[in-house]
């Protein structure tokens, strides 16, 4: 059975206008995870089956994913930010001409935008360069629009400019994919006039090597393989359970309400160890934070072994203010992790009813009474752990996103 997360049987007829698909042109703004790590796949997978594939958008992106190194992929910078600036003018205008070319061998069959702002900005482009008069004589490019996230927990500009957007992007797509429910349910009322189910699975994973690295020379915490199982070990060197969280140390995240949790378990006979994996603008608030406290945190900064830490993991952690659809809860799951999580987003959809312990988001005495929960009942965590390998290995995978994007560009681009 796949995941919740999967939309379902592509629209019928779509492998006949697949075959019309020669030319994709992906659009993303700026983002350091899991957005431009499936952009990535996306463009990889298309390449991969002789499509040709140009990715566009700021060169800050090109920098942390490397686009235009892939075999069969372009990258062309168009420079934006996460926020409305005057440069988007700049943008728009620039955006039109990559994707209307005046070749008409150039333009690309179908456009693929990830997030609001890219999607919005795509969507601005495109109707600029569809004004009466201007180049009749050939069909724009269809218009996918995937909303990657949930709008921001506070309700300031910020959400305020998400709600444009949505409006921008609602109007100006052909078909808006999301990735959970709540965000389907925010773009049908902003008036998309197609919705559907985004599929955004982690990378497919990789054996770990023999023996995996270590987390960090200072922290003790030295995953080991077995020689003779291939188990990996279950702990810091000093036998402490280890509370793994990862991600971009930013708001969203909220790694501020785990220190504050890990500060109630604190009487535990065997005090947790907490480790977090990912860099960000709060590193150095939560390195106070975790002082303050007296909270024993080790900061690993960005990790490429992060299967390695969720194999010797007691409880990985997902404490998150608002989500789309995470990758690493992702990979959490196919890991057979013990999860807690936030009630948020598309992360009950993931986790189902049995594959984590659900909390509400930004209550520290909760989190750490669900931490506490696994930690000390081996039975909890010994259901959470196969409820997880379940669900995991029922994700869809990099080839399920490939072939459900091109049956999404067939159905944007089919008569209304």
């Amino acid at each position: 059975m796949r995941a919740q997360a999967n939309p379902g049987p592509p629209p019928a007829g779509w492998a006949s206008s697949v075959g019309r698909i020669a030319r994709v042109a992906l659009v993303v703004g700026t983002t350091a995870g899991g957005t431009g790590a499936h952009v990535q796949m996306l463009a990889t997978g298309f390449a991969g089956r002789g499509i040709d594939v140009s990715v566009v958008g700021p060169s800050s992106a090109e920098a942390a994913f490397g686009f235009g190194s892939a075999p069969g992929v372009t990258f062309t910078p168009v420079e934006f930010g996460d926020r409305p600036r005057l440069g988007d003018v700049a943008a728009v205008l620039r955006l039109r001409r990559l994707l209307r070319p005046k070749a008409a061998k150039q333009q690309p069959d179908a456009v693929h935008a990830h997030g609001l702002r890219a999607g919005a900005l795509t969507a601005l482009a495109l109707a600029l360069a569809a004004r009466p008069g201007h180049r009749r004589h050939r069909r724009r490019p269809g218009l996918v629009v995937t909303v990657h996230n949930a709008p921001p927990a506070d309700r300031g500009a910020r959400l305020l400019v998400y709600r444009l957007l949505e409006r921008v992007v609602a109007r100006g797509a052909d078909l808006v994919l999301c990735v959970s429910s709540d965000l389907d349910a925010r773009m049908r009322s902003a008036g998309a006039r197609q919705v559907g189910r985004a599929i955004v699975p982690p990378a497919d994973p990789i054996p770990p090597p023999t023996p995996p690295a270590a987390v960090t020379p200072t922290t003790g915490i030295t995953p080991t393989i077995t020689p003779t199982t291939g188990a990996t070990s279950t702990a810091p060197a000093s036998g402490r359970p280890l509370v793994l969280a990862v991600g971009r140390l930013a708001a969203q995240k909220d790694f501020g309400t785990l220190l504050a949790a890990a500060a109630l378990w604190r009487d535990l006979d065997l005090e947790p160890q907490v480790a977090i994996a990912g860099d960000g603008p709060l590193a150095g608030e939560l390195r106070a934070q975790a002082a303050s406290l007296g909270v024993d945190a080790a900061f690993l900064g960005h990790r490429d072994d992060v299967a390695n830490l969720l194999a010797v993991a007691a409880v990985f952690v997902l404490p998150s203010r608002w989500e789309g659809q995470p990758l690493i809860l992702q990979e959490a799951l196919r890991a057979g992790a013990a999860i807690v999580a936030t009630r948020v987003g598309g992360i009950p959809e993931l986790v189902g009813d049995d594959a984590a312990v659900v909390v509400r988001p930004g209550e520290a005495q909760a989190l750490a009474a669900a931490v506490r929960a696994v930690l000390t009942e081996p039975p909890l965590a010994t259901r959470l752990r196969a409820a997880a390998a379940v669900r995991g290995a029922a994700l869809p995978t990099a080839a399920d996103a490939v072939a459900a994007a091109l049956a999404a560009y067939a159905q944007a681009l089919a008569p209304a």
